[in-house]
């Protein structure tokens, strides 16, 4: 187990809409609030999405910049980790499946890091996962990982490697084992997804059970188990994650206040475990990231 736990924030997403939380941040001064807010609570991460002042994900390099700006240009020293998650989706076509439908969001691997080549952030995910979702299909070929890998690696910035199931688990030692992605690897345990790790004990002992020895990892859980995965997280050696991109209650039937408050919680279930939170420049050491 950690000598401490390094909490991350996932402050909006691109799953989360404002119908399920009127208060999800969307601009980037919502976002860069909420990040930093998360950070006073106990966050040393903030995992960013970018959005549109309407609520619709966005890929902008402006919406991404601006919210990174703000964060940098505080007092906190909140780790930035960006999504590459956008761009990978495919919507078949219901009278033929080889033509993209309306939804389809797939681009070339470069375009979903342009941000991380122009920004470099300390981290970004790098999901590893191709898989069913909602009406859609998540591609991440091999090779896509690979060129994605290459620019983030340029950038200065260590990929969080994203795990659904199993399989994905197997390809990022894969391209360990090919020199892809270096070690120590980081990764990032999604449960409750469907299809995917269920948000339960066995599922999580059997994903960090295939993880290499050297791997720093995390977890979280979607939804009612996103606290129960925290727990569950610490308990085996794991760091943790909350935030309005993965449950909007802080308990059944009420709606977070916000961010902060889904982070004050976390940091409370650690606490009362026998857990310590990291800071953001433990979580920097811990990670091997520059000060």
């Amino acid at each position: 187990m950690a000598a401490k736990t390094i909490l991350s924030v996932a402050v909006t997403g691109n799953q989360t809409t404002l119908s399920q939380h009127p208060g999800l941040p969307c601009t980037p001064k919502q976002i860069a609030d909420a990040a930093i807010e998360s950070a006073k609570a106990g966050a040393a991460i903030a995992h960013l999405h970018v959005r549109y002042a309407d609520g619709r994900p966005s890929m902008e390099l402006d919406h991404y910049r601006e919210t990174v700006d703000r964060i940098r240009s505080s007092s906190t020293d909140v780790l930035i980790n960006l999504t590459t998650g956008p761009g990978q989706r495919f919507v078949p076509s219901a009278d033929n499946p080889a033509v993209a439908a309306p939804g389809t969001t797939l681009v070339h691997p470069l375009r979903r890091v342009e941000h991380i080549t122009a920004i470099k952030p300390d981290i970004c995910s790098l999901d590893l996962n191709t898989m069913w979702s909602g009406s859609a299909v998540v591609i991440n070929t091999p090779d896509n990982v690979k060129i994605m890998a290459e620019a983030i690696y340029e950038a200065g910035t260590i990929p969080e490697l994203e795990v659904f199931d199993s399989g994905d688990i197997n390809l990022g030692l894969a391209l360990i084992e090919q020199g892809v992605l270096k070690s120590p690897p980081l990764f990032q345990i999604v449960t409750g997804i469907r299809y995917g790790f269920a948000g339960n004990p066995e599922a999580l002992f059997y994903a960090r059970s295939m993880l290499p020895p050297d791997a720093t990892w995390a977890c979280f859980g979607i939804g009612r188990m996103a606290f129960p995965m925290v727990a569950q997280s610490y308990l085996l050696g794991g760091h943790v994650r909350v935030g309005l991109e993965d449950a909007v209650q802080i308990r059944k039937g009420q709606l977070a206040r916000d961010n902060a408050e889904l982070v004050d919680k976390a940091v409370t279930i650690v606490d009362a475990l026998g857990g310590e939170m990291a800071t953001a420049a433990e979580a920097r050491t811990i990670l091997g990231i520059a000060h």
